[in-house]
């Protein structure tokens, strides 16, 4: 039952809104009649306006004409309605506080009254134009949202039921708008989600606090609820549709609570492809993360967990990856590759499931030809694999690691019991990421053979591990780079001269991999057929060069390299540097702080057109010379001038024998970087001894070639090789009659002719033959009419080994005898003397 129509109007009424204000008028247009009001919208009191004209008293005097002429019309019975600007003065409050002046304009209603006996005025209503203006933009608003807004819009009274909805919840939940008027909740949702709505309207109108994007599950749009009369929504389960619903307590003007508003949309698309976006996101995230994490190395096993890394267990509860062990042993021809059934290596695996089956990294095995996983492999697609019989596993995708038009492996994708099944974005995603890990994985699989061919290369180029040579006690070191770097082009070499003379190199082809590795192995075949001439170290350099600028062959791949190459002669202790480009020697002798030897540096080799300079140092004995290339001595974590200071100090102690003063080295410098091969090779200087050498000049005469037996029969007596007598004798006395026939001699000092004859003990017996014909002998067969011409074949057939080379001032022929209880000298055979003469 309403309230009496005699009970005032609650606070916060519409009069409130509009400040409605009133005064009247006598028939002369005095003002009469002031209403408190009026005082108050127009800030004009009683005492000021009472008595006098209205338009004098209320309106601007350039306005006055015109609003006296309309008075005058409303005095004789006419309606009138105008706009009255006015001006309200600032004023002080009982608080002190003053409020400033304002401007307003008063939509004014003037009505004709007839009063007692006759008299004749008028009645004016007035109201703040801006007020009443908001108020029609409110009310055209409040249209808006209840005639057009496109979401539900729905108005609850304090009683938590419907005061009013909009035209699309009536659209969305059948009838008119009119009909849902009284309802509640729970007849348009199933019970759980009534009784939060109804709980969370409680709150909002108990507190004030709003609810914002509130999620609630309602019906479908098949199953419309019309009205009280629909217990499935009510008692069943919620619908398929998603809805949001914000929650704003509604207040009078003075603050009274009035009901709660609700804003309601559909969000059920919008979730979905939330959840469809979100989906993609996390899945383009991990496809980022496998494309920055996957890759980083050259080491198969290491890029294989890496996949897993990023996938367990973000995608997978359970991963593994199995290559070929075929395409591992680099066998990529192997029958069984194509039916999926040949042999598989498990190259990595991680879990997430504490308890999960777990098969070996490195262990081997085979799929049934007839198991998914086999047919995953066969035809390159992926498969479903149900859980196996552990009954941990809920599902696995068997995804094949397919790079280019190779199937190299398999990675299987698993997820726990009671996990989500694998959709077919998250096999579309698996196979993705394979591809991803496939092409790493290939590469890492080609880089790790063409890596070990390299090295197998390398390795097999370099010399033994013990070289020996006259006069040096010798060590050396090669390391290689790790897996993660390729193959450099480092190599170093001891090759035995004659004259009991060794030449020491080291070099580095720049660049890396087998090609690398190849050109280094040509420069080193270069190296030792050059050092076989003899030539002079700078040479020796100049004839790399050429060779260097042309090894890119057609391609026209420039190939550089550094070198180092030193000849030491034992019985003069002198060493010959030349230098292309290479690091300098170190060189520490006895008592002396290790020095870098000054040494040219000229241009790599390759680089063609420079000229390369030699250095002759004289070393003592006990002397230390080290070479290296440039991994011993630079590192990233360290520059060049620190780490050859760093070397310097490591040699402080050269007098412990020379493998440990090797191992030193390689244990105090940071050598474990794997950044860059190093090559070290160190000779200790011995030196032949005195009593080792016979050094005689003879004359240019016939009387000569006796001497020079007579000297080789005593010199051989003293050294107590009787046994090589003979034989000594017979080729000193050819090679020195080849001297006179055919050379012109010596001079010494520019005086006569001479002939130089030194024999030298070391491993072998060493008989040379100087004189100052530049000519080179030549050995050729005799004819059986020919008088001679068998003087060389007879050093050839005796000898062990024979030779000449150019010397300063003309050459010098050699030959080497092998020492008796050697097991390789040879003895005079009278019938093959026989048959060469």
């Amino acid at each position: 039952m309403g309230a009496p129509f005699w009970q005032s109007s609650p606070p916060g009424s519409i009069y409130d809104h509009i400040q409605v204000a009133s005064f009247a008028l006598d028939a002369e247009g005095h003002i009469e009649q002031w209403s408190a009001r009026a005082e108050e919208l127009l800030g004009v009191s009683a005492a000021e306006v009472l008595g006098r004209d209205a338009v004098e008293a209320l309106v601007p005097e350039e306005l006055r004409a015109d609003v006296g002429e309309k008075v005058a019309e409303i005095l004789d019975g006419r309606e009138w309605t105008g706009l009255l600007p006015y001006r309200k003065p600032a004023v002080t409050d009982a608080a002190g506080a003053t409020h400033p002046a304002v401007d307003g304009i008063a939509e004014l209603y003037v009505m004709p009254t007839m009063g007692v006996g006759g008299a004749r005025g008028a009645l004016c209503l007035t109201v703040d134009a801006y007020a009443l203006r908001r108020i029609e933009t409110d009310l055209a608003a409040s249209q808006a949202v209840f005639g057009q807004a496109p979401m539900g819009f729905l108005l609850f009274g304090t009683d938590l039921r419907l005061v009013r909805v909009n035209e699309r919840v009536a659209a969305a939940f059948g009838g008119t708008a009119a009909s849902h008027v009284g309802r509640s909740p729970r007849d348009y949702l199933p019970r759980p989600e009534a009784e939060r709505v109804t709980a969370a309207l409680k709150q909002v109108l108990d507190t004030g606090e709003p609810v914002t994007d509130m999620q609630i599950l309602g019906p479908t749009p098949e199953d419309p609820l019309s009205g009280p009369a629909a217990p499935s929504a009510r008692e069943g389960q919620a619908g398929s549709l998603r809805w949001s619903i914000s929650l704003y307590r509604v207040h009078s003007g003075t603050g009274r609570a009035m009901g709660v508003a609700a804003i309601v949309s559909d969000v059920t698309r919008r979730r979905r492809a939330e959840s469809e976006a979100a989906s993609a996101r996390r899945n383009l995230a991990l496809l980022n993360e496998a494309g920055a994490r996957i890759g980083n190395s050259l080491d198969l096993e290491t890029t294989a967990r890496e996949l897993l890394g990023v996938t367990v267990p973000q995608f997978c509860d359970m991963a593994c990856v199995d290559v070929y062990q075929s395409l591992l042993d680099g066998d990529e021809g192997r029958p069984g590759l194509a039916d999926g059934s040949a042999e598989l290596r498990r190259v990595a695996f991680a879990s997430a499931v504490s308890d999960a089956p777990v098969t070996a990294v490195g262990s081997t095995h085979r799929f049934a030809f007839h198991s998914p996983h086999a047919a995953a492999l066969r035809t390159a697609q992926v498969r479903r694999v149900p859980g196996g019989d552990s009954g941990l596993v809920q599902t696995t995708l068997a995804v094949p690691l397919v790079a280019g038009d190779t199937v190299v492996g398999l990675v299987q994708f698993s997820r726990a019991r009671g996990s989500e099944d694998f959709g077919e974005r998250d096999a579309a995603l698996a196979e993705q990421l394979a591809a991803r890990a496939a092409v790493c994985i290939d590469n890492a699989r080609l880089y790790r053979r063409e890596h070990s061919r390299a090295l197998i290369l390398q390795r097999s180029l370099l010399p033994p591990g013990d070289p020996e040579a006259a006069g040096l006690d010798i060590a050396c070191r090669y390391l290689p780079g790790n897996t993660a770097t390729e193959v450099g082009g480092d190599w170093f070499d001891v090759i035995e001269l004659p004259g009991h003379r060794t030449a020491l190199v080291v070099g580095d082809v720049m660049g890396r991999g087998l090609r690398a590795a190849v050109a280094m192995g040509e420069l080193r075949s270069a190296v030792r057929t050059l050092a076989m001439l003899d030539l002079e170290p700078a040479e020796v350099l100049a004839a790399l060069d050429e060779i260097a600028g042309g090894l890119g062959g057609v391609s026209d791949e420039v190939y550089l390299a550094t070198c180092s190459y030193v000849v030491y002669d034992a019985v003069t202790r002198r060493c010959t540097f030349a230098n292309a480009g290479h690091l300098p020697p170190v060189v520490v002798e006895p008592g002396e702080p290790p020095l870098l030897l000054e040494v040219p540096p000229g241009m790599p080799l390759g680089v063609g057109g420079e000229p390369f300079e030699e250095v002759e140092v004289e070393l003592p004995d006990g002397a230390l010379l080290a070479l290296y290339t440039d991994g011993l001595v630079e590192s990233r974590d360290h520059g060049l001038d620190e780490g050859l200071e760093e070397f310097r100090k490591a040699l402080s102690d050269p007098a412990q024998p020379l493998e440990d003063v090797c191992d030193h080295v390689l244990d105090t410098l940071y050598t474990r970087h794997g950044e860059d091969d190093i090559a070290l090779l160190m000779a200790r200087i011995g030196g032949l001894p005195a009593d080792t050498v016979g050094d005689w000049l003879l004359p240019a005469e016939p009387r000569s070639v006796a001497l020079a037996r007579e000297h080789a029969r005593t010199q051989l007596a003293a050294w107590q090789l009787e046994p090589l007598i003979d034989t000594t004798e017979l080729l000193v006395s050819e090679l020195v009659t080849n001297a006179l026939r055919h050379g012109e001699g010596g001079r010494s000092g520019g005086g006569e002719p001479e002939i130089r004859l030194r024999l030298l003990l070391d491993r072998t017996l060493v008989c040379e033959v100087w004189d100052s014909n530049l000519v080179q002998p030549r050995r050729r067969r005799a004819r059986d009419t020919d008088e001679g011409g068998r003087g060389l074949q007879l050093v050839s057939m005796l000898s062990s080994n024979w030779g000449s080379r150019r010397t300063h001032r003309g050459k010098t022929v050699w030959y080497e005898l092998a020492l008796p209880g050697t097991g390789q000298e040879r003895e005079l055979d009278a019938e093959a003397l026989l048959s060469a003469f």
